[in-house]
């Protein structure tokens, strides 16, 4: 049966396979690459029973699971459906936006000036210290108009005394995510998706699970001050690095993508 494969068939799996793992690199650190494991790994299996190995019976029962599976899966699945889509496609219109950037100025935007991210750090040294709780989102390409409208708008530069006011206990503001995009303090108060992740530890609160949900779902970094310990983390692509220094936290801002962040 090898023998029938002929050079379009392998420029064929070579395609798919190119597409599949280019998918997997957008989705990677995201809870919705578990559906295109699964996907992918039935598809195969499915292929291989019903046309390498011909497997009639075998091949027969599969494809009524398939006919029947699809619509199961959108009914019980629905919300991570969801999830893989729009993580799909922000994502993949952000890596768009990136190599453009990329090719005519030689670098990415990290929607923060140098001015911005010395008083950003400056706020979050300060709130370290303190112990004040704080969760400060940086947008990049993804529109998060969406979380800016759960809270209230502000529109002010971005000022270390201000950060520092909206996230002091007590004031109504403080519970809520702080959003900044183009050095601006867009809205505070945010509501921001919570991570479903089960692997997370148990230590982790609820401002560093909705800071992990939010960069699931979007390219954006956030900065996360522990009310507890004081700690300072930074979340970007699904991944956290907890309890680091403010000088790390200008280098991450600075850099506007961080591929050295540990789950």
């Amino acid at each position: 049966m090898f023998e029938l494969i002929g050079i379009k068939d392998i420029f064929d799996i070579l395609i798919v396979a190119v597409i599949i793992y280019q998918i997997y690199r957008i989705l990677v650190g995201t809870s919705a690459v578990n559906i295109l494991v699964a996907v992918t790994a039935f598809a195969v299996l499915y292929v291989l029973v019903a046309y390498v190995f011909q497997m009639e019976l075998l091949g027969f029962l599969m494809n009524k699971i398939v006919n029947v599976g699809v619509i199961l899966v959108v009914i019980l699945f629905q919300d991570d459906i969801r999830s893989f889509v729009t993580t799909l496609g922000e994502k993949s219109s952000t890596r768009i936006v990136r190599t453009i950037k990329r090719f005519f100025s030689g670098k990415v935007d990290s929607s923060v000036n140098m001015a911005s991210i010395e008083q950003l750090v400056a706020a979050v040294e300060y709130m370290s210290k303190t112990k004040t709780g704080a969760l400060i989102v940086i947008q990049r390409a993804a529109d998060l108009s969406m979380y800016c409208e759960t809270g209230e708008l502000i529109d002010a530069n971005v000022k270390a005394r201000l950060i520092e006011n909206i996230f002091y206990k007590n004031t109504p503001l403080h519970d809520g995510a702080l959003i900044i995009n183009n050095d601006t303090l867009k809205a505070a108060g945010c509501i921001l998706p919570v991570s479903h992740d089960r692997t997370l530890p148990k230590n982790l609160g609820l401002r560093h699970r909705a800071a992990l949900g939010l960069t699931e779902k979007t390219d954006a970094g956030v900065i996360v001050v522990s009310e507890e310990t004081g700690k300072i983390s930074f979340a970007e692509r699904g991944r956290m690095d907890i309890g680091i220094s403010p000088e790390k936290l200008a280098v991450y801002l600075g850099k506007g993508v961080v591929s050295e962040i540990k789950k």
